[in-house]
């Protein structure tokens, strides 16, 4: 006569078969999704072809590293076109030339550009240079020796350069430091005040909160308050970018995650290595401890730098609680120049290059290369 199982023994068994089911499932999702982002990392530049799949006599698509200031640091240099004018972009506490995959720029069809990944950050990331000890003034030493570079390089007097939310923070202060070197300085997202800035977007998002009933989230944000005692806590700090993004006011206005709009793009972007792109987000997560934002904070633009001998345009996006709007105008109308233009984005947050890419690239090409402010906002 056969003797049944126990009961419990049964159990056990199944257990162990649905344990094993599960451990190779995710085996075999970890497998292709590790494949898919191989597949997804040649690190090469895209170059540009015409429509028989040749690459264009006078194009430009380049990664390359260029010994700065003793430190190596990576750049993609795009253009259609190598005899138009040369524009470096200072980017903010992340690179964010991976994001042209998804939003397109355009920016090459007028300008040789150059995507530079500053001191510490993606691709000149070092794991020997300490966070905090990444000066103000040796990002603005950076940029102009950058700059000297490009115009011994291409054989250009002036560049332009553009900065763009913490890159507008060095950015405006090398121009104005070497105005001689630049045709014009465009600041998007322009850091004026950022305490301030901190404290208008807490005392927003808190409002907004209130009105949607969200009483956790108000109850975090009424914890983690901004002010000139304490300035940005790091509760706040935490709590800031999901809190911005799911209002609209962060990034972009119809980006409501940093995962799936940032971290997510930057896996799938093909100009990266594998490496690259972990390399990206390892630097990301030490720049909090920089020193830099600790000037940042401290730093009135209006008096730091209250003129500037070169023009100057100002693009900022109406929803943006990152660098506040409101500041940006203020600083601006305060600001000295010999010519200046002011641009509202009315449908961006944080990032006009990449929401409203054709009205900012209209701008470029109808005021800023013929050095006029024709278009700008009438007061």
């Amino acid at each position: 006569m056969q003797m049944k199982k126990a009961p419990i023994q049964t159990f056990l068994k199944s257990g162990k078969r649905i344990m094993l089911i599960l451990f190779a499932t995710l085996f075999s999702l970890l497998f292709l999704l590790f494949l898919l982002l191989w597949i997804s990392s040649p690190g090469k530049p895209k170059l540009f072809l015409d429509a028989k799949g040749i690459v264009l006599p006078n194009s430009i698509a380049e990664k390359s590293f260029v010994t700065i200031n003793g430190m190596q640091q990576g750049v993609f240099i795009k253009g259609r076109d190598t005899t138009k004018p040369v524009l470096l972009y200072l980017h903010g506490g992340l690179p964010d030339y991976f994001l042209t995959q998804k939003y397109p720029t355009a920016l090459e069809e007028n300008f040789i550009v150059v995507w530079w990944e500053q001191r510490g950050s993606g691709l000149s990331f070092n794991k020997d240079l300490l966070p905090e000890n990444i000066t103000v003034d040796q990002c603005v030493s950076d940029v102009i020796v950058m700059t000297n570079y490009l115009r011994q390089r291409f054989g250009r007097e002036r560049i332009y350069l553009m900065g763009r939310s913490g890159g507008t923070f060095t950015g405006i202060q090398a121009a104005a430091k070497a105005p001689g070197l630049y045709h014009a300085y465009i600041g998007l997202a322009q850091v004026s005040n950022q305490l301030k800035s901190e404290q208008l977007a807490s005392d927003y998002m808190l409002k907004r909160y209130m009105e949607k009933g969200d009483n956790a989230m108000v109850k975090k944000l009424q914890a983690a308050q901004v002010s000139n005692a304490n300035g940005t806590p790091k509760a706040y700090l935490t709590l800031r970018d999901k809190a911005m993004h799911a209002l609209g006011i962060g990034t972009m206005r119809n980006m409501h995650s940093v995962f799936t709009g940032i971290f997510l793009p930057s896996l799938f972007f093909k100009e990266y290595t594998v490496k690259e792109k972990f390399t990206l987000w390892r630097a990301k997560s030490r720049a909090g401890v920089s020193t830099l934002w600790k000037y940042i904070l401290e730093t009135d633009m209006k008096k730091a730098v209250p003129a500037l001998d070169v023009p100057v345009y100002f693009f900022h996006g109406i929803y943006d609680y990152t660098c506040s709007y409101t500041e940006a105008k203020s600083y601006f109308d305060q600001l000295q120049a010999p010519l200046k233009g002011f641009y509202t984005f009315n449908q961006s947050a944080h990032s006009p290059l990449f929401e409203e890419p054709e009205k900012l690239l209209r701008i470029l090409r109808e005021d800023v290369l013929l050095g006029t402010a024709s278009l700008a906002d009438k007061n």
